[in-house]
């Protein structure tokens, strides 16, 4: 890559203090996603939508202690992440599948040179299931 290119690049991403809100959000957002355990707790959430979990049962099946489970539930919520609703005596946990759409939709907002027709094969494939989903990382290799 000639350096005009890099440089016309590095001129096109913002620098961190001038994203703004949206900018703000979205890195709030990927540091949620961030850290292994939350991660984990995201993905098990999108797994068991729309009928979620309590807190209980993602501490469970992550074998995470209950209120450091809590603690990365608080954080996702914050990244608008996670929803939550009483059902009863119980706290049931969401995906919070609108967030992460707000989050894909700003990430990818520039592809394309900005016409969203080219590009509209990357957001229907999130959508269609037809798209591969990654290897566990506790598969063998």
């Amino acid at each position: 890559m000639s350096s005009e290119v890099l440089e016309s690049a590095e001129a096109s991403v913002a620098a961190p203090e001038d994203l703004g809100t949206s900018g703000a959000r979205a890195l709030g957002a990927l540091a949620a996603l961030g850290q292994q355990t939350r991660l984990a707790t995201f993905r098990l959430l999108v797994s068991h939508e729309p009928c979620g979990l309590t807190v209980g049962e993602v501490a469970a099946a992550l074998q995470c202690p209950q209120n450091t489970t809590s603690g990365h539930l608080a954080i996702l919520a914050r990244a608008q992440l996670v929803t939550s609703s009483r059902q009863g005596r119980s706290v049931v946990y969401r995906a919070g599948m609108a967030g992460m759409r707000w989050l894909l939709e700003y990430l990818m907002s520039d592809c394309c040179n900005g016409d969203p027709s080219a590009c509209a094969t990357a957001f229907s494939s999130l959508c269609d299931g037809t798209c591969e989903h990654p290897a566990d990382d506790k598969a063998p290799r």
